[in-house]
């Protein structure tokens, strides 16, 4: 069961279901509130998934709501009952293990960032190059 967590670890989770979709999203309300030029998101029913502390909610848009920690900052979910009724987004990269939940599409590419196309011909570093 994938778990994961805030920065500061004041707010955790666990899923026991599988993500019903999992995408990467270049919309210009993930970009901004996450400050990245994408978010990867994994949808569960919100009855699967089990949150260890308090998050702040933050109305992104007139039915998007943004859960964040209130300590570190860290975004974590993302809840809309008119879109995406009885399920709630998981911000992957927030997993202990990001790699158990693999994207499958890109959505909003029509807000997408010109450069990301071309990210993947960027000199490439293991670690800060020095």
């Amino acid at each position: 069961m994938p778990k994961g967590q805030c920065h500061c670890g004041a707010v955790r989770y666990e899923m026991t279901a599988e993500a019903i979709h999992k995408a990467l999203c270049h919309c210009t309300d993930c970009r901004r509130h996450a400050g990245a030029p994408m978010v990867a998101w994994g949808l569960v029913p919100q009855d699967q998934i089990e949150i260890e502390g308090d998050t702040k909610v933050y109305a992104s848009s007139e039915h998007g709501r943004r859960h964040f920690c209130g300590h570190c900052g860290t975004t974590l979910f993302y809840t809309n009952d008119v879109i995406f009724p009885g399920t709630i987004d998981v911000q992957i990269c927030t997993l202990d293990d990001p790699d158990a939940i693999s994207p499958t599409a890109q959505i909003q590419v029509a807000d997408r960032i010109g450069w990301m196309e071309r990210a993947h011909d960027l000199p490439a570093f293991d670690r800060y190059p020095g």
